[in-house]
């Protein structure tokens, strides 16, 4: 069996008030060290993991580093875990993208799996890439409890093709920073223990 905890980077300016973050190499807030304290504590209570990959991004990497050094396990970057390219769009606010194609705007909400950013990806670009990272982890882990740092995007794409779900249910999995997906593989099934945990961030520690 291997175990994989999908965890979603902490707390970053662009969150709220909302903007297409994407490939913005963002560093964590002072709430998102919080945060990523919280759930490197949860984790290291809770699992006994043998490797850690992140996103080349900082806001992953800082997270990682918190769950590395909790858990006394290094990490490593994984590329294929970087958050969807946005293009011309990135770090737009909300407002800005919609007053700069409304109809693309829209599509993006009503149907995410038709939608390709302006020289940015689509979701199938995503889903290709997160697949490939999927695939190594499965590879290079057998049988083991593994971490995989990433983004609100990439850990909806993996959780699509893990519940065999379609990309146009993209906007019904909620990723909140630094919850926690808990996927079991077992005999090439899949079994979810829990999606978008975030009872660790409940601590004053955390808050």
């Amino acid at each position: 069996m291997i175990q994989l905890l999908l965890i979603r980077h902490g707390h970053v300016e662009g969150i709220s008030p909302k903007r297409f973050r994407g490939r913005a190499d963002l560093a964590l807030t002072e709430r998102g060290h919080r945060e990523a304290r919280a759930v490197a504590r949860r984790v290291a209570t809770g699992w006994r993991p043998t490797a850690i990959y992140t996103s080349p991004l900082r806001r992953c990497i800082a997270t990682a580093q918190a769950i590395s050094e909790a858990c006394d396990l290094p990490w490593q970057v994984l590329n294929e875990l970087n958050d969807i390219d946005y293009g011309e769009w990135q770090f737009m606010s909300y407002q800005e993208a919609e007053a700069t194609d409304p109809a693309l705007y829209a599509s993006w909400f009503a149907t995410p799996h038709l939608v390709r950013f302006p020289k940015g990806e689509s979701l199938q670009d995503l889903v290709a890439r997160s697949a490939d990272a999927l695939r190594f982890i499965l590879e290079h882990q057998p049988n083991e409890t593994v971490i995989a740092v990433a983004h609100d995007s990439v850990n909806r794409a993996l959780l699509l093709q893990l519940l065999d779900q379609p990309l146009s249910s993209y906007w019904r999995l909620a990723q909140d920073p630094c919850c926690i997906n808990a996927i079991q593989l077992v005999d090439r099934r899949v079994r979810a223990g829990c999606i978008n945990e975030t009872s660790h961030l409940c601590s004053p520690e955390s808050g």
